[in-house]
């Protein structure tokens, strides 16, 4: 099944700023726990059109990103179709191949997969992502000398394949899922932005 996704990327961790796992050194804390929030703006499964949809993923890394074995629990916009939130669930996990795939490989257990209001925003590069009652972050970038959004290329992992990201921090993250052992209301740590086209 072939894919074209445009859109936009909130990310926050409970490491520092910033986030080790992208250049793949261990994470700050040993284990890393995270919210992935991928905004489709516009994009098509196969024929069907899945513009303005997110999916996200609350995640328990383990140790070094690069040994996968995550566990993560799995959230679909309660905005979507039932042909949606099938298209998008066979792209994210890693069914329809593709540069998605390459990243959904890294997750060894996957304990839910539900449907919640996710509130995904961004205005003159602050962001702010909300997944039902218990996820909640906001997110600021960090800017260059000239005003420019501070970018992070070429990493060894990444969260948007081929795209760059924009390095932040995030003044408010919380998250709490029993079953990922995720209970966190911590300030002022990593969080990115990215814009991402995804091809297969």
């Amino acid at each position: 099944m072939s894919y074209h996704l445009e859109g936009r990327l909130l990310e926050v961790c409970n490491c520092n700023v910033l986030c080790p796992c992208w250049i793949g050194e261990d994470p700050d804390n040993g284990t890393c726990d995270t919210i992935v929030a991928w905004r489709i703006d516009k994009g098509t499964v196969g024929d069907l059109d899945v513009g303005g949809n997110t999916i996200a993923a609350v995640a328990h890394i383990p140790g070094n990103i690069l040994e996968g074995n995550w566990t993560a629990a799995i959230y679909v916009d309660d905005h979507a179709s039932k042909a949606q939130e099938d298209a998008l669930l066979k792209v994210y996990t890693g069914q329809a191949g593709g540069p998605i795939a390459d990243l959904v490989k890294l997750i060894g257990q996957v304990v839910s997969v539900e449907r919640a209001p996710i509130r995904f925003t961004v205005v003159d590069g602050k962001g702010e992502l909300e997944i039902g009652k218990n996820c909640y972050a906001e997110l600021e970038p960090y800017r260059g000398a000239m005003g420019g959004l501070t970018t992070l290329s070429d990493t060894v992992f990444s969260t948007v394949p081929g795209a760059p990201v924009f390095v932040g921090k995030a003044p408010t993250y919380r998250s709490r899922n029993a079953a990922l052992g995720i209970d966190l209301d911590i300030k002022n740590h990593n969080a990115l932005q990215s814009t991402f086209v995804f091809d297969a």
